[in-house]
């Protein structure tokens, strides 16, 4: 990221770094397999073919205990028939309906495909089956806007989702920090450099101490329920977003954005992505044989505008740009990982002595959640500094764009330039013509030069006077020249002397210079 950073040092003020999205994954590793759930049966004296009855009057207990604190507070506790609701949007409305600004706002139920058990002759067997699952949501005074979900349902397994970027805005509210917030990312921060003090912060938290609390709430009756076969809540990342925004100052990005995604598109190949996720390529570049995961990158243009992805297997990077505000742009690269196994890390071997140290699959569990932190900060760096190499001087479609459309000029509508075309073309030339450097040019000056003979008659030299005062209208309009003060002579622009130019350089180029660009 260095390299990207001093490249466009004079474009950026600021970075941030730190997950975006978090997903935890709770499960009661003791009856998270058959043989476990047959224990519990035996250890509550329950038969195999009662597990049915069991499991539902259970299941309602679960249920009421969970939502008995949302309606003691006479909180809205939905259920939802249909799958394809945005549980999201439908928890903010209400939110924002009821003024909630801290602490529960609503629960919302429905069924879902989750993993259970049932009884098939003498044994419990794993399978996948519609349990009711409640998702609460709720706005924590630390981590800000967030949710869990409960499965009420044996193994009642939970999950709890929370955002870093709306935790970080707790924290700088804190610290009265100011900024200018735009949905989960930042265009602009009064303290960049105190803002990734504080999100390095987030990496630092209990995170066992802190989930189990959320456990406890959610799933009252748990202790009871185990209670002749203890067990707690193992927690694991289910999944983790990490986002480096780079916050350029307003209006940088619009030039570059367009650059970077054509180049990771068209330029990146499936090595490249490998070693931007960290997997091993060989010396001479090719995909060891071994290598069986599918690895894609595709382009996607959105409503809120183009981002480019690649994945590799449940993993991926992506890169867009984030925000386009007055008071800043962000460009945001995230890696997402879904799949752990696919990184490595420095540890003991589980269960094994603590000093035999080794490169390790890296696991799931929270443990290992700071290293997890360590590989996709890297993934963003390297993806960052071979954006940096991209080519970003200006394109000629940006120079001759504008003066492809019509123009207005003291309020009458004036026609488009059309640089390639034979009379426009010799015009530009003729007012680029080095002697009209220093002093600039007048009307008869391009009289002599555009026809090749003089005037007949006083008719035809006025004709022609007027012909030659509409090309200055046009390129008056065009923003191409300007008129010299007190005189009845014009000069180039410098913008329009660089548009002429790339014109001319475009025009003159052969074939096979023309090649030589593309293949660079």
């Amino acid at each position: 990221m260095q390299q990207f950073i001093a490249k466009y040092r004079d474009k950026i003020y600021g970075t941030l770094s730190g997950f975006d999205r978090l997903v935890f994954r709770g499960c009661l590793r003791r009856i998270s397999f058959p043989r476990g759930m047959e224990e519990y049966l035996w250890q509550n004296q329950i038969r195999f073919k009662d597990y049915q009855q069991h499991v539902k009057k259970i299941s309602e207990r679960v249920k009421q205990a969970c939502l008995a604190p949302l309606e003691r507070k006479k909180l809205p506790v939905l259920y939802l028939r249909r799958g394809d609701t945005d549980k999201e949007k439908l928890a903010r409305g209400i939110a924002e309906q009821l003024q909630i600004r801290r602490g529960p706002v609503c629960a919302v139920s429905c069924l879902e495909p989750s993993p259970t058990y049932e009884h098939r002759g003498m044994h419990m067997v794993a399978r996948v089956r519609p349990c009711l699952v409640i998702y609460h949501y709720r706005i924590d005074p630390e981590w800000g806007w967030m949710h869990a979900r409960l499965q009420t349902w044996f193994p009642f397994h939970l999950q709890v989702c929370l955002n870093g970027r709306e935790w970080l805005a707790r924290q700088m509210d804190r610290e009265r920090l100011r900024y200018a917030r735009q949905d989960n990312c930042f265009p602009w921060m009064e303290d960049c450099a105190r803002a990734q003090a504080l999100m390095d912060q987030q990496l630092q938290v209990s995170w066992a101490q802190r989930l189990h609390a959320i456990a406890r709430q959610l799933h009252p009756l748990q202790p009871e329920i185990f209670q002749n076969y203890p067990t707690e809540y193992y927690w694991s990342c289910f999944q983790s977003e990490w986002a480096t925004d780079i916050l350029f100052r307003p209006g940088q990005l619009q030039h570059l954005e367009p650059l970077w995604l054509q180049h990771g598109m068209l330029s990146f190949s499936s090595p490249d992505v490998m070693r931007f996720l960290g997997q091993k390529v060989s010396l001479s570049g090719k995909i060891p044989a071994r290598f069986a995961r599918e690895l894609t990158s595709d382009f996607k243009q959105r409503t809120e505008g183009p981002r480019i992805k690649h994945r590799i297997g449940g993993n991926s990077v992506k890169a867009y740009g984030k925000a386009h505000t007055l008071a800043g742009d962000v460009f945001r690269v995230e890696l997402t990982i879904n799949q752990v196994e696919q990184f490595q890390v420095y540890r003991a071997k589980e269960g094994g002595p603590a000093e035999e140290l080794d490169w390790r699959q890296m696991r799931r569990g929270i443990a290992d959640l700071h290293r997890r932190a360590e590989v996709s900060h890297s993934a963003n760096q390297r993806y960052l500094d071979a954006l940096s190499q991209v080519d970003d001087s200006t394109r000629l479609e940006q120079l001759i764009g504008p003066v492809e459309q019509p123009a207005v000029w003291k309020g009458q509508r004036v026609r488009a330039l059309h640089p390639f075309q034979a009379s426009d073309r010799l015009l530009l030339q003729t007012v680029n013509r080095g002697e009209f450097t220093m002093n600039g040019f007048r009307n008869r000056d391009l009289q002599k030069l555009l026809y090749d003979h003089a005037p007949s008659n006083q008719k035809e030299a006025r004709r022609r006077s007027a012909a030659i005062s509409r090309k200055l209208r046009l390129l008056r309009a065009h923003g191409l020249i300007h008129k010299l003060a007190h005189t009845y002579r014009y000069q180039v622009t410098k913008a329009g002397r660089l548009m002429i130019l790339a014109v001319l350089a475009a025009q003159r180029a052969s074939l096979a210079q023309l090649n030589l660009k593309l293949a660079a």
